[in-house]
């Protein structure tokens, strides 16, 4: 088995030893309920093309050149990651439609969508726990790779989402197919993983609309492995009502940094990534071959996610999957949630002896049960963890060129002068 690093690595230094809870004594405050994005009315100015810059973007500084100084200023600085990451990486996801209706029984969800005088629907599958509801649930891609048994065992709920009805695989970029460009054109420049995510959010507003008897608002989660991984990463970042976001082995497009992945011997070429499916924006084309120009990186993506529960599942034994570049996004990740002081949050864990890939894997099952444990079911304060394989260990500090700010809960502007070069 692979040794594993600390998890004192992601959030002081690269102590070697047993898996430690990551610090961050405080709990930052989350999105309010039923706010998919909190920080819509921020303002985002336009920006030029990106100069190239090999480390990653300074997640603390904002376009506008000072540095986030304070918890508050990050919705804003949250926001402007953001529209940059619609911008270069996935495409835009639209705002909730005009209509939204649906329903939730024990067995099924169904979503209807309308908007700009067109019309789609979907549905899922739901399979609830033992016991008297209303249940949190998890959303799980395509049903594959997700410890279900131990979700449902938990007291959680299951929703089998099937992505492809949102937007299909196998079609090109010009002639997108499933819901999401029924409603938004079949030319829409929005990839795949974004539109899978505006599904997800889409299930989450009939669930908010259910009355809460079977279902409960506000305690969901979503899952899924490999290309699901991706759609699941993508999901959470996007939707600040998701309570528990679990991408397991992403892969490139899903956690991995941009900027490492064509360093890191046998990890998915960008290039292949981006024409093997249309999951990622069209925008990201010229990208593909030189990512130092991206304006954004995936540990900004992380730390979208913050101070919500990230559960980050990788396999460090396929080198197409790209885990050294995901540890070092975790890892950069990691530091907005100290700085949001809420580092016990995240947990990172690639530290696993089965290579298969999509694997129920017993190291995962006691992280997993605790993290929803504390996200969904508000019964457990555990912290999380980071156990990374000791062969696909990034480091962090050949990467970046920043520092991790202390962030005060005063004031809701930034001030100062910026100390970085994202």
């Amino acid at each position: 088995m692979a040794t594993a690093l600390a998890g004192a690595v992601a959030l002081t230094g690269t102590t070697l030893g047993e898996a430690r809870p990551a610090t961050g004594a405080v709990t930052a405050a989350p999105a309010a309920h039923g706010v998919e994005d909190d920080g819509a009315d921020c303002p985002v100015p336009a920006t030029g093309q990106a100069p190239s810059r090999p480390l990653l973007p300074d997640p603390f500084l904002g376009l506008d050149g000072t540095r986030v100084t304070t918890m508050s200023d990050w919705r804003c600085r949250r926001a402007e990651i953001r529209e940059l990451a619609e911008r270069s990486l996935y495409g835009r996801k639209p705002p909730k439609p005009a209509r939204v209706t649906g329903t939730v029984s024990a067995t099924t969800i169904t979503v209807n969508v309308s908007d700009q005088g067109r019309s789609a629907g979907f549905s899922a599958r739901v399979e609830l726990p033992g016991g008297s509801g209303p249940f949190p649930a998890v959303i799980v891609y395509g049903g594959l790779g997700a410890d279900t048994g131990t979700i449902k065992a938990s007291g959680v709920a299951v929703i089998s989402f099937d992505p492809y009805t949102v937007g299909k695989e196998g079609t090109s970029r010009g002639s997108k197919q499933g819901a999401f460009y029924s409603v938004y054109g079949s030319s829409s420049t929005t990839g795949l993983l974004m539109a899978w995510s505006w599904g997800v959010s889409r299930i989450i507003d009939v669930i908010e609309q259910s009355g809460g008897t079977i279902l409960k608002a506000g305690a969901t989660g979503v899952t899924g492995c490999s290309r699901f991984g991706k759609g699941a990463f993508v999901a959470g970042a996007f939707d600040q009502r998701i309570a528990l976001t679990m991408p397991i082995e992403s892969g490139t497009g899903g956690v991995p940094a941009y900027r490492s992945i064509p360093g890191e011997s046998g990890a998915q070429p960008l290039s292949s990534a981006y024409s093997e499916q249309p999951w990622l924006g069209d925008a990201f084309g010229p990208y593909a071959g030189s990512p130092n120009t991206l304006p954004v990186d995936t540990h900004e993506i992380v730390g979208m996610v913050a101070p919500r529960g990230l559960f980050i599942m990788e396999n460090p034994h396929v080198d197409w999957l790209g885990a050294r570049s995901g540890s070092v996004a975790a890892l950069g990740g990691a530091e907005i949630y100290k700085a949001l002081g809420a580092g016990g949050g995240i947990t990172y864990w690639s530290d696993v002896r089965d290579g298969t890939h999509c694997a129920v894997r017993p190291e995962w099952k006691t992280p997993l049960q605790q993290n929803l444990s504390k996200f969904l079911l508000g019964s457990g304060g555990g912290s999380g963890v980071f156990r990374i394989a000791s062969g696909k260990a990034g480091d962090l500090a050949r990467w970046r060129d920043w520092q991790t700010p202390v962030l005060t809960r005063a004031g809701g502007t930034r001030s100062g002068t910026g100390t970085g070069t994202g």
